[in-house]
């Protein structure tokens, strides 16, 4: 099934299309199992930051690179990290955090969260988009549990008989089993707690990752609720004033100077 588009043109807009109609039939509450990712450019498809290293234009041309940037990421960050990562799963993730391009892509399970960066940035004629992922869905296409994987548990994705770490997939081992999963982080930092962080990896760098999950036949787990590009400032307003900005999504200095930066610009 292709990718469902749904146009949203207010912060309320939003939320009464997201609220699930359905009780969940066990707790009898209505739960949303997606999570969200916003985007400056609803004609962008899911790119990674790694996808994007060579350019929105051209992606995925500097694929391979990937292992030589995370060893050096460790080889320099040790002394910033005020304690030892666990394992390397948990240095990709403060690397990923931090700006550094990998394979991972960022989600929320907040979509107002999502809202703020489809806002925050992008060109004054795009149309921004927050995308929707079932990711229930997608683990049962993949024969994964229906559960929020913990970092300790992607080991086991290969195979007790095969322990997958970063490595293992960089080189490709992965391949013979094809998958995409979801993995809530730990919480490496208060960032990653204001923004009710959590992320996708994903066994394939080469294409972007709505095509690889429309690839195995799950087009159908994917929504692109599109915010038109007159309806943006408003909607940037709204987050304003229920208090989705930078301050408060990035609870240091940095969120702070962004947050005047922009009210002032």
């Amino acid at each position: 099934m292709a990718i469902a588009e749904i146009t949203v043109k207010s912060l309320g807009d939003l939320i009464d299309k997201v609220t699930p109609t359905e009780p969940d039939p066990r707790t009898g509450r209505r739960r949303d199992s997606g999570v969200y990712r916003g985007d400056g450019d609803a004609g962008w498809p899911l790119l990674t930051s790694l996808d994007k290293l060579g350019g929105v234009g051209s992606p995925h041309s500097k694929a391979d690179l990937e292992e030589h940037i995370l060893r050096n990421f460790i080889r320099y960050s040790r002394p910033h990290f005020s304690s030892p990562p666990i394992n390397d799963w948990e240095v990709l993730v403060a690397a990923q955090h931090h700006g550094l391009p990998t394979r991972l892509l960022d989600w929320t399970y907040s979509p107002l969260v999502a809202a703020h960066f489809a806002t925050v940035s992008g060109r004054r004629e795009s149309d921004r988009v927050i995308w929707r992922l079932d990711w229930k869905r997608v683990h049962r296409c993949f024969g994964l549990p229906e559960l929020a994987l913990l970092i300790e548990n992607l080991e086991g994705i290969l195979g007790a008989d095969r322990p997958m770490t970063p490595w293992t997939l960089f080189s490709g081992a992965a391949e013979a089993r094809q998958f995409a999963c979801m993995f809530e982080p730990p919480s490496l930092n208060a960032r990653i707690v204001a923004q009710s962080a959590t992320f996708t990896l994903c066994s394939d760098k080469l294409v972007p990752f709505d095509r690889f999950l429309d690839g195995h036949g799950l087009g159908a787990a994917l929504t692109k609720f599109i915010i038109p590009a007159g309806e943006a400032p408003r909607f940037r307003d709204q987050l304003d004033l229920v208090s989705i900005d930078e301050r408060r999504l990035f609870p240091d200095l940095d969120g702070v100077a962004a947050e005047m930066k922009r009210y002032y610009s």
